[in-house]
């Protein structure tokens, strides 16, 4: 970039400003927005099969509570307590009785229930249907549907929730809730009490789950078995050993699974009463495409908005570029002697007001060289060496006069005061560059700190457009100390930031103060703005912990150009040690106090101290900025 034109380096560093500013914002925006379509994503599949696990533990319930009546009467129990087979007449006594005081009043209080069984271990069994063609079972049957209740139920009685039927051509259709129960003259378990309802009674708490063409819900069994799915035709099916171990792990987190060629995402909760495992999946794509939509967006705008920063660059870059071409063409042919005047624009500027002054020096310059040329004929050899000596003056003004008109008209585009207050932040600014760029100083005296902060609030005056008073209620013993240099400003400059965000108001107030104790000295910072909540706080203190200097921006400390809360804490402990650093302390709406912790040293040598002292020169109780 050395040899390049200014053209070319005024669109060269529009480009990397447009470039660095959309893609700042772009990642920002993008990141953000997909965080927090991850989040609601997430928390709606987590709704759905939360809802479903509740729905399905009610369900199930209700059922238990319709075998309660069965579980405490006496006609069951003495019917499993009988040890022989029973008379024809006999179980029809039975039969009645139990229909009359449990069976019939369950299938009224609950139509959905399709059959109801007591089977005891003795080989005695009574089988109520309800709206379905029921059937007898011999003995050999009857044993079976023992064995099969012995394998699938707990000894101590609990409820057992299984995907089967004591029905042929009704598997995968029925749902039995089944358990053992007690006889009337002993303790021991002697029989099973079971209650059959159709599936498709359970699946309607759920038909009303809408994933989407590419989502589907299912809920499996303890034994990996698939109890019920969107898709009829997998009820009763295993799912893949890799899949179930994945759910048995995931707990109420999601996960990512390949399943039939695709990226999944599922989400699973276990259902307390039954021990199943809820299940809701839906297409990694479907749900990233909002995500896609938005880089998709975020993209063309970008290089729309970029493309429209370009042009707008090259129109300005042209502005002022252009007619600084025609003054150097100018300014060659003049060195040329052609004394020929450059052409205006119609419009009118600073950068037109200096070609304006180029006129007028060249058609001045024209007139005197007229006059030389007459002098020649005219006057005596002395003044004719007078005009000549007039006229190389003059020459020689020309490209120091247009260097430094050229040089007025950049200050005139950088400028928004007058030339005084330019002055006065120009001289602010050089002082302040002067001090940061002392790399190899890294202990400092405090009075210079202190300049340095004040310099800082000149500037700032013209920034804020109003006076602004820092009490500085330190003792003056105090300002030859030594302390960390760059330290203090950027303290300052965080209460401008962050505790008067809103603005500068009257009643804001600024106190620096410093003092030792016990081997420590400390410098603080202490403001009344808009302070932090216990949260942000603990953050902020938690970074501080970090040990590590800040590299980019951070929301709490906010640094600017490398220099800010993070980055302090970590070079006074850098200089010190790890016991040093900040300390932090704030209440909302009440401000904020930040106190620099530093070892008590000797201060300067007193030719330093007299130095230091006469570099202030001002007092330090109090000064505006």
């Amino acid at each position: 970039m050395k040899r390049a034109t200014l053209y070319q380096k005024l669109i060269f560093y529009f480009f990397i400003v447009i470039l660095l500013s959309l893609t700042s914002v772009g990642i920002f925006s993008y990141t953000i927005t997909s965080r927090e379509l991850d989040a609601v994503t997430e928390n709606q599949m987590s709704q759905i099969v939360g809802n479903s696990v509740h729905h399905t533990d009610l369900y199930l319930k209700s059922y238990e509570r319709a075998m309660t009546s069965m579980l405490s009467n006496v006609n069951v129990k003495r019917f499993l307590d009988t040890r022989v087979y029973r008379t024809q007449y006999e179980y029809y006594e039975f039969r009645e009785l139990i229909n009359d005081e449990t069976v019939g009043q369950m299938f009224i209080s609950n139509p959905e229930i399709a059959a109801v069984y007591v089977i005891g271990f003795n080989g005695n069994a009574l089988y109520y249907y309800n709206n379905i063609v029921g059937e007898d079972f011999e003995q050999d049957g009857v044993e079976r549907q023992l064995d099969y209740f012995r394998e699938h139920t707990s000894k101590e009685g609990s409820l057992s929730i299984l995907n089967h039927s004591v029905l042929s051509g009704q598997e995968n259709k029925m749902l039995t809730l089944v358990r053992q129960i007690r006889g009337l003259s002993s303790t021991r378990m002697e029989g099973f009490i079971g209650i059959e309802f159709r599936s498709a009674d359970l699946s309607a708490l759920w038909k009303g789950i809408d994933l989407g063409k590419e989502g589907y819900f299912f809920i499996m069994d303890e034994e990996g078995t698939i109890v019920y799915d969107s898709n009829q035709n997998r009820v009763g099916s295993s799912i893949s050993p890799a899949l179930a171990r994945k759910i048995d792990t995931a707990g109420d987190s999601k996960f990512e699974y390949k399943a039939g060629g695709v990226n999944r995402i599922y989400m699973v909760r276990e259902a307390e009463y039954p021990n199943w495992k809820l299940v809701v999946s839906q297409s990694r794509s479907v749900l990233r495409k909002p995500i896609d939509d938005i880089r998709l967006t975020t993209i063309v705008v970008g290089l729309f908005t970029m493309a429209i920063g370009l042009w707008l660059a090259y129109r300005f870059g042209k502005s002022i570029t252009g007619p600084i071409q025609v003054l150097k063409n100018g300014m060659r042919q003049t060195e040329k002697g052609n004394w020929a005047m450059i052409p205006l624009p119609d419009h009118r500027d600073e950068i037109v007001e200096l070609m304006i002054r180029y006129n007028l020096m060249v058609n001045r310059l024209s007139e005197l060289v007229d006059q030389v040329y007459l002098a020649e004929l005219e006057k005596q050899e002395s003044e004719l060496e007078r005009q000549k000596a007039e006229f190389q003056s003059l020459q020689l003004q020309i490209n120091p006069h247009f260097l430094y008109n050229t040089l007025e008209t950049i200050v005139c585009y950088a400028a928004i005061q007058d030339s005084e207050e330019i002055a006065e932040i120009v001289q602010s600014m050089a002082y302040m560059l002067r001090y940061s760029v002392q790399t190899n100083i890294e202990e400092t005296k405090v009075v210079n700190e202190l300049k340095h902060v004040l310099y800082y609030m000149v500037i700032l005056r013209h920034r804020i457009g109003r006076e602004f008073e820092i009490d500085v209620a330190m003792k003056s013993e105090y300002l030859l100390d030594r302390m960390v240099r760059l330290t203090l400003q950027p303290l300052v400059e965080n209460v401008f930031q962050h505790a008067f965000r809103d603005g500068v108001e009257d009643d804001h107030r600024i106190r620096i103060d410093a003092g030792k104790k016990e081997g420590v000295f400390w410098v603080s910072v202490e403001d009344n703005g808009a302070g932090m909540d216990e949260f942000k706080l603990a953050e902020l203190r938690r970074k501080l912990d970090g040990n590590q200097l800040a590299d980019r921006i951070d929301h709490a400390g906010g640094p600017k150009g490398g220099i800010g809360i993070l980055n302090v804490h970590r070079r006074i402990q850098l200089a010190f040690g790890k016991q040093y650093g900040l300390r932090i302390e704030s209440k909302p709406e009440q401000g904020t106090r930040i106190v620099m912790i530093m070892p008590a040293m000797e201060p300067f040598p007193e030719d330093e101290r007299k130095e230091g002292i006469s570099d202030a020169q001002m007092p330090f109780e109090r000064f505006v900025g």
